[in-house]
């Protein structure tokens, strides 16, 4: 899928700890070493978002069913970034800041 102009693709902090934390716990092998991650992700035009108070505090909408923290931040972000989260995560999916496929 091509992004519209106004479209960006961003990936949170959270979810590079989150990836970090599961392949150092071995339930996540990469082909890279993890301190590869952000400089792939960074040469892909895809921005880092740092996270701050605002996100951990934000008003998400309803909350999530799921009691995962990096979800509620995830959202967090969202909010704050004014962004969609994509993820096939069905704890998640129906969420109002998640992304919907046309």
């Amino acid at each position: 899928m091509e992004l519209q102009s106004e479209q960006r693709a961003a990936v949170s902090v959270a979810t590079l700890w989150e990836i970090a934390i599961k392949h150092r716990s071995g339930k996540l092998r990469l082909t890279f070493g993890i301190e590869n991650l952000p400089q792939l992700i960074e040469t892909q035009n895809i921005a880092i978002i740092n996270i701050t108070a605002v996100h951990t505090c934000a008003s998400i909408g309803p909350e999530p069913t799921t009691k995962d923290p990096f979800d509620r931040l995830l959202l967090g972000v969202c909010a704050v970034e004014s962004m969609q989260l994509l993820t096939i995560d069905r704890a998640l999916i129906d969420h109002p800041l998640a992304w919907r496929g046309k």
